[in-house]
């Protein structure tokens, strides 16, 4: 059962704030698109399965279409020739958007510190929780999607409109 947002509880109402309610719906009802390479997709496969079921947390739906879609999940080693493609999937997504990298590969390069791997997505898009491993167990997975819960259900409405996330965003060279 969800906890109730804080407020004021009458006979037959509740008044809470609307960003409270907002961010109680968006963190229980996330879209995450597998961006899935190499081993760690393998354990993101069995995260999904009926052993620890991540649909439990409301992520019932896994979307492959980037425009329906509000958390990307980079899990793998990623090539630099991949890191276009990974920020063109992100300008893809509507606002708002939240990114996991999962994996030692994804987050900082893993073992691989060579010319074609791209050490941490980080380089090309903002990233929100980093789940460590090589491959990280699927509790490590479920962990990371519910910080990704907890930074959801605490944002502010406003907060994509404000100049420390268009800055971020600038950063990157994402206007």
């Amino acid at each position: 059962m969800v906890d109730m947002p804080d407020g004021y509880t009458g006979e037959g109402f509740f008044a809470t704030k609307l960003s409270d309610v907002v961010g109680l719906a968006r963190k229980n009802s996330l879209w995450p698109l597998p961006f899935a390479t190499s081993c760690c997709g393998i354990e993101f496969m069995a995260t999904m399965a009926s052993h620890y079921d991540l649909a439990r947390f409301g992520a019932e739906r896994l979307g492959f279409s980037p425009r329906q879609c509000d958390l990307l999940m980079v899990i793998g080693t990623i090539a630099k020739k991949m890191g276009p493609i990974v920020k063109q999937v992100y300008l893809q997504m509507a606002e708002p958007r939240w990114v996991m990298a999962v994996g030692a590969c994804a987050s900082s390069g893993g073992i691989f510190d060579s010319y074609s791997v791209l050490q941490g997505i980080d380089q090309v898009v903002p990233v929100d929780v980093y789940v460590p491993g090589c491959p990280p167990r699927p509790e490590g997975i479920l962990d990371g999607f519910m910080r990704i819960q907890d930074l959801v259900g605490q944002e502010s409405v406003r907060r994509r409109s404000g100049e420390r996330y268009k800055e971020l965003m600038q950063s990157y060279g994402i206007e």
